[in-house]
């Protein structure tokens, strides 16, 4: 699809003062926390027993995912981060949380659920120093069952007494159970009515959430959603607008995948904006996470004063620099400072 893009015109020391006015920013983070493993390892020669690779492991990392990667975005820009979900009895949910407490990130909120295993996804991956690392196989291990009520209560009991004294709220449902609808009846209208910056980021119906901030899909999840698909320019604009009045939210942005991504907002004509060029060449390693980072940025630029237009321009600056790294990466105020152009 060809869209008509634009470029606002911004002040690059305006979007500067805006990056600095993130630090200290208090942040909850609420959702399906996620232990990312990655295996890494050089393939060496095919196997006897099948027609398969057989790789020789030369590192393993834990690193937060899901929601908790949504978190290290905005702890990585400065934010004070508190993060509300479960992890499990396990050694991924110790792995998690020790990596959550090396950003000190507020953890209280985190409950450990003995009878529900930590959701982890393991991506092993192969090559060697010379090459790229290619991604071979993924592996999930995910309860998607509802929350106890006992633990549902918890986190809504830590909610309702945080409410009061953060900034802003994101909630990051992967559907892995966190997100549940008492969960958001218990959130969303307390936190409007506390005049907070509400920010969803949802794999699912994008309609059980009336009257937040804004909403952050990729296209394939506003599609679901919607029950449509979109091909053209109109497709995606006539998608916005009924995104807009089905969730009475005040802006959805769209993200678009290499098309860049769009704005919509009540009463204003739509925004396309192209991927974000960054001032060096630079091939793309791996896309994922970068939604995650979208939907901090665009939080964090709301909540430190930003029009929508000019949280969804360092939101699309932000994830054109986390997909040239491997794994769910997050951007400094500094490093996202310096890809900044008039």
């Amino acid at each position: 699809m060809t869209l008509e893009t634009s470029t606002p015109t911004l002040s690059n020391t305006r979007l500067r003062t805006l990056i600095a006015a993130f630090r200290g920013k208090r942040v909850l983070v609420i959702g399906d926390m996620v232990a990312d493993e990655y295996l890494l390892g050089r393939p060496t020669r095919i196997s006897r027993e099948a027609p398969v690779l057989i790789l020789e492991l030369d590192e393993e990392r834990i690193i937060p995912g899901g929601a908790a990667n949504v978190a290290v975005n905005a702890n990585s820009l400065s934010a004070d981060v508190f993060l509300a979900g479960v992890v499990g009895d396990d050694l991924a949910g110790t792995r998690l949380r020790n990596a959550i407490s090396e950003r000190h990130m507020h953890q209280e909120g985190l409950l450990t659920e003995h009878q529900r295993p930590t959701s982890t996804k393991t991506r092993i991956m192969a090559g060697s120093p010379q090459i790229v690392q290619q991604h071979i196989v993924r592996i999930d291990r995910v309860d998607t069952s509802d929350l106890p009520d006992p633990c549902k209560e918890a986190i809504i009991a830590y909610i309702q007494h945080l409410l009061p004294s953060i900034d802003a709220v994101v909630l990051s449902d992967y559907e892995n159970g966190v997100i549940s609808p008492e969960i958001i009846a218990a959130c969303v209208p307390a936190a409007r009515a506390l005049d907070k910056v509400v920010v969803v980021d949802s794999h699912g119906s994008l309609f059980r959430f009336q009257g937040v901030t804004a909403l952050t899909p990729n296209q394939p999840e506003a599609e679901l959603t919607l029950g449509m698909t979109i091909h053209t320019q109109a497709d995606l604009e006539e998608a916005g607008q009924r995104l807009l009045q089905g969730s009475q939210a005040h802006g959805v942005l769209i993200t678009r995948g290499s098309e860049g991504m769009s704005l919509f907002e009540t009463g204003k004509p739509p925004l396309h904006l192209p991927i974000y060029p960054l001032p060096y060449a630079s091939e793309i390693v791996d896309t994922n996470g970068a939604g995650d980072t979208v939907a901090a940025t665009f939080t964090l630029a709301l909540t430190a004063g930003a029009s929508m237009t000019e949280a969804a321009y360092l939101a699309n600056a932000a994830a054109a620099l986390v997909v040239r790294r491997l794994g769910c990466a997050s951007n400094t105020p500094e490093e996202l400072m310096s890809v900044l152009h008039e």
